[in-house]
């Protein structure tokens, strides 16, 4: 299976006839063995040229790129290789139908909400989880996509208002994005962003377009549909692998840093935190209509493949809800 390509030190990806290497700032050289990896993800400084975009064009590998910080700054994503002009029109057609359109935003909620209720109850937290069905009993009769937004706002603040009492260090008071200011914010933030980059390079490899999505607003974007589709993952993977690295104090307060009111993890911070994200996606369910083992990260792809169902009108889709 191939891997992700994971660079966090500076320097130049150069195309040498047809072998790719990476050069650091300070010399060492490294082949990058493109046969065997799935995307690259970039957090250093690294510089490249039009040879070398050629060349991950051609093995059809998407690179990622992040800031200083760690926030998501775009991605190479190379030409399409699965179009399918009827898939493509028909998410458009869903799109465009106000009520198509709506029961797929549903769907996305009410998978993300089912597998929040898990956690909470994996926590014994009952009393949040009847709160949060309150909530999704309205998600049936909502109207429009403002209307769900809201419910699902309602949801995840009664969902991180718990988080204080599954965590064994640092307070967390309140989701705030933008910046993050505290720890647990900027946990959040890093791993939603390597899910939604993580979604968008499995929507890749399908005949989906990731312009087109559902629940959250198409527009001058470039991609949407990864951010409705990671919605059902962000429990089950960001969430869980923070609820470990905090509560076994893999992850403490010298691994991140404030500037300006914006808390970001460090270097050493990053790295452990992609290791435990990539390391949890490896991680195998038995799949009940499969019969078989799966990866977390072949449920993604398994996800966008219900989707393309739905939409050629094949199977209705349902969400991916975990019972553990």
């Amino acid at each position: 299976m191939k891997q992700p390509l994971i660079i966090f030190k500076s320097g130049t990806i150069k195309r040498e006839q047809n072998t790719i290497f990476f050069i650091e700032y300070e010399g060492r050289k490294h082949v990058i063995p493109v046969e065997a990896i799935s995307e690259i993800e970039i957090f250093g400084e690294v510089t490249l040229n039009k040879r070398a975009l050629e060349f991950f064009s051609k093995a059809k590998i998407p690179i990622h790129f992040y800031n200083y910080y760690g926030y998501y700054v775009g991605t190479y994503y190379p030409r399409e290789h699965l179009n399918s002009g009827y898939v493509i029109l028909k998410q458009a057609e869903h799109h465009l139908d106000p009520d198509l359109r709506l029961f797929l935003a549903k769907m996305f909620v009410y998978g993300a909400y089912r597998n929040i209720r898990q956690n909470l109850k994996n926590y014994d937290r009952d009393k949040s989880v009847e709160e949060i069905d309150a909530f999704a009993d309205k998600i049936e009769d909502t109207k429009n996509i403002q209307e769900l937004m809201a419910i699902e706002g309602n949801i995840r603040e009664t969902y991180y208002k718990n988080f204080n009492n599954i965590l064994k260090q640092f307070n967390f008071n309140k989701r705030q994005k933008r910046p993050p200011d505290n720890e647990i914010n900027a946990l959040i933030s890093f791993g939603n962003t390597l899910l939604y980059t993580k979604v968008l390079s499995e929507i890749y490899f399908t005949h989906l377009d990731p312009r087109i999505g559902y629940l959250h607003q198409t527009n001058n974007r470039s991609f949407t549909l990864n951010l409705d589709i990671a919605e059902i993952f962000k429990p089950i993977i960001v969430d869980r692998v923070i609820f470990s690295l905090v509560n076994k104090k893999v992850i403490n307060k010298k691994h991140f840093e404030i500037e300006a009111g914006t808390c970001f993890l460090n270097e050493e911070g990053k790295r452990i935190f992609v290791k435990a994200f990539e390391e949890r996606l490896k991680n195998t369910i038995k799949h009940r209509k499969l019969n078989r083992k799966v990866s977390l990260q072949r449920l993604i792809r398994l996800e966008c493949y219900k989707l393309i169902k739905h939409l050629i009108e094949d199977e209705v889709y349902e969400p991916f809800i975990t019972r553990w």
